[in-house]
């Protein structure tokens, strides 16, 4: 991995833990946002109906419009020194986190990757087969599962292993969303930041990433797990849910998506006479741009063009002591009987 070197023990099996995150462009400008997006949008775990007439909304409107609009927005969160997004620098600073933790499995080698965009998982898995691993644990960076996000992480590992003639051994973490570790870490994140406002936000936010309706119609569990992380916060903060209301942003298209949506809560919020508020953002193990520009940027102006006057986006748990313990934590427990 870049950076991140563990050395082996010849006696015991070479086991490789592979971090994936979704994903980002390459670069801020509306050629490296087009070519994520395409990526992106071309899933048919993100995008069911890949028929004919997606792909000319695809290709005729959407990959000539929005990579500018997109490509603006990056630029406001870029990491300039390293030219990179912050999801890439926090993710490779917790494989880098996660591999000092566990120095002390030797056979243990950590990559990280990004389902769109680079490094790719193939990347990933190349690079850990390379080193010697027979053994692979793939950990989807998402607490909460969903078919549009952990899904097509095993989607595509399946398909670089399918191109292999000596496949190593899979295993593949499960989501977290009730974990109490995860809980326990998001309390303490929730109220350090508290901490340092100069207000008390009268209520807060778990706004997570929305999904078409349709496609909790058709199984996916996403939003009942959402419901369940949000409850147990709830409970371990003393709040009632009143105090702490679950929403969805990041809607795409005109059909209907999960509901009640973020930026429709931040304004109605405002607009009824609510002036201080805070969002977490549950559904995020690292800042990006859904939580820095979306959230931080966009609902901030939503809420005091409304009429409310504070506003807080609490940070996501990132590569933060408690962060990485509960990564750590889930990675230990997959490896049983490797390790």
């Amino acid at each position: 991995m870049q950076g991140v070197k563990t050395s082996a023990t010849p006696s015991l099996p070479r086991v490789g833990v592979l971090l994936v995150n979704l994903g980002t462009p390459d670069t801020a400008d509306a050629e490296g946002v087009r070519v994520y997006l395409k990526e992106f949008l071309s899933d048919r775990r993100v995008i069911e109906d890949q028929g004919l007439l997606w792909k000319i909304i695809l290709n005729g409107i959407i990959l000539r419009r929005r990579p500018r609009i997109k490509a603006r927005d990056y630029q406001k969160i870029w990491n300039n020194e390293n030219n990179e997004s912050p999801l890439k620098t926090i993710t490779r600073s917790q494989a880098e986190k996660l591999a000092s933790a566990i120095a002390d499995q030797k056979h243990v080698a950590v990559e990280w990757a990004m389902r769109y965009g680079n490094p790719s998982i193939r990347s990933g898995i190349e690079a850990l087969t390379a080193r010697g691993c027979d053994r692979l644990l793939l950990v989807p960076l998402y607490p909460q599962y969903s078919a549009a996000t952990s899904a097509t992480v095993c989607d595509e590992a399946f398909r670089v292993l399918a191109s292999l003639r000596a496949q190593p051994t899979l295993r593949v973490s499960p989501p977290y969303y009730d974990d109490p570790n995860y809980i326990e870490a998001l309390a303490v994140s929730v109220n350090a930041h508290l901490a340092t406002l100069p207000f008390e936000p009268e209520l807060i936010l778990a706004s997570y990433h929305g999904m078409p309706k349709s496609y909790v119609d058709a199984g996916d569990p996403y939003p009942a797990q959402c419901a369940a992380t949000t409850e147990a916060l709830r409970e371990r903060l003393g709040l009632d849910n009143s105090k702490l209301l679950m929403t969805f942003q990041s809607r795409f298209g005109n059909e209907e998506w999960l509901q009640p949506y973020t930026d429709k809560t931040v304004e109605r919020l405002a607009k009824e006479g609510i002036k201080r508020l805070a969002v977490v953002m549950p559904g995020f193990s690292a800042d990006c741009l859904e939580t820095l520009e979306e959230i931080a940027g966009e609902n901030a102006e939503i809420f005091k063009h409304h009429g409310g006057e504070q506003f807080s986006a609490i940070t996501c748990l990132n590569d933060s002591a408690s962060g990485m313990d509960v990564i750590r934590q889930l990675v230990l427990r997959e490896l049983q009987g490797w390790i």
